[in-house]
């Protein structure tokens, strides 16, 4: 493997979006996180340093995000809302315009004494038909350009397939591009075709389950690079992650762990990426590492498959 790119990814990198509004590339996640733990979970995260968190409406505890980083800026006046990233999205029973719309109404009732706007809004799945997933996209193109419930900064998609994707491209009502798809992704799944799809259209990649959900840590490749390199599992997938150009969300409830993800990164100054090739040259990862994690014809699902062609097809 060669390097595409000198662009050094720090703790504080961001990823600039197709609407020139800039992500930080390292985002904590609360998938599962039980909501008497979400806010204090998420404070610990801000306090460590992360400035990107990302929760759903199917997660049930987008109310307790907000909360955390409300506390989080109350007693740390010296960073400001702007700095924060906060992501949630559309869960499938809300898909179609009108429940679209009410389920925004439904967050902005909650949060917008809490932290004000939205940063990200992203469609969870396409797990609906064509009809809906469009009511939807026109609901939430709708609250990009009117704040009078809530301001909406971006919005985008997730476990979206080139199918997907294609439907909303071809659709005559289509005027505001994702800003990001977020999937899957890890040396078992790298989804190369998709990847390349959305390079092509500027959607960046965002990953989800980078560490397998702990099930690849035991793997025989994996363990023997682990031992020859003196890298940990978790540390050589998160930079095989940051390799690829990803977005990367990282889920623990356990605070050692938290902190342990974020300092995958080096340390550095706050700065933005203006490209997004598929590989940076400057995560310290030895090319072998990389050329024997990298399975391009791996179709190995952890999670949940959203984004084969044959299915769903409503």
């Amino acid at each position: 493997m060669s390097s595409t790119s000198a662009i050094q990814i720090t703790k504080s990198s961001k990823y600039k979006l197709n609407n020139g509004k800039s992500i930080p590339v390292t985002g904590y996640g609360v998938y599962q996180v039980p909501k008497d733990k979400t806010a204090g979970l998420v404070y610990k995260a801000l306090s460590i340093g992360y400035r990107h968190i990302d929760t759903a409406v199917a997660y049930h505890n987008y109310v307790e995000v907000a909360e955390g980083i409300a506390k989080f800026l109350k007693d740390h006046p010296e960073v400001s809302r702007r700095d924060i990233w906060f992501t949630t999205k559309i869960q499938d029973a809300d898909h179609g315009y009108d429940n679209t719309r009410r389920s925004v109404v439904e967050m902005a009732g909650s949060l917008k004494d809490l932290i004000g706007y939205i940063d990200l809004i992203l469609v969870h799945s396409p797990h609906s038909n064509k009809e809906k997933r469009l009511g939807t996209w026109k609901a939430l193109q709708e609250f990009t350009v009117s704040n009078d419930i809530i301001t909406v900064g971006s919005i985008g998609v997730s476990n979206y397939g080139i199918k997907h994707l294609q439907e909303l491209f071809d659709w005559e009502g289509f005027c505001v591009m994702p800003v990001i798809n977020q999937l899957e992704l890890h040396p078992w799944s790298p989804q190369l075709k998709l990847r390349e799809f959305l390079v092509r259209k500027g959607i960046c990649i965002e990953a989800y389950s980078p560490l397998t959900r702990g099930l690849k840590f035991k793997d025989p490749e994996v363990v023997e690079l682990s031992q020859k390199y003196n890298i940990s599992p978790v540390e050589m997938l998160l930079k095989w992650s940051y390799l690829q150009g990803f977005i990367v969300l990282v889920k623990s409830e356990n605070p050692e762990r938290i902190q342990e993800n974020y300092n995958v990164l080096p340390d550095g100054h706050n700065g933005v990426n203006t490209e997004i090739p598929l590989q940076f040259g400057k995560v310290d990862l030895d090319y072998e590492i990389i050329d024997r994690l990298n399975k391009p014809d791996s179709h190995e699902i952890i999670c949940w498959n959203s984004v084969d062609p044959t299915l769903y097809e409503g």
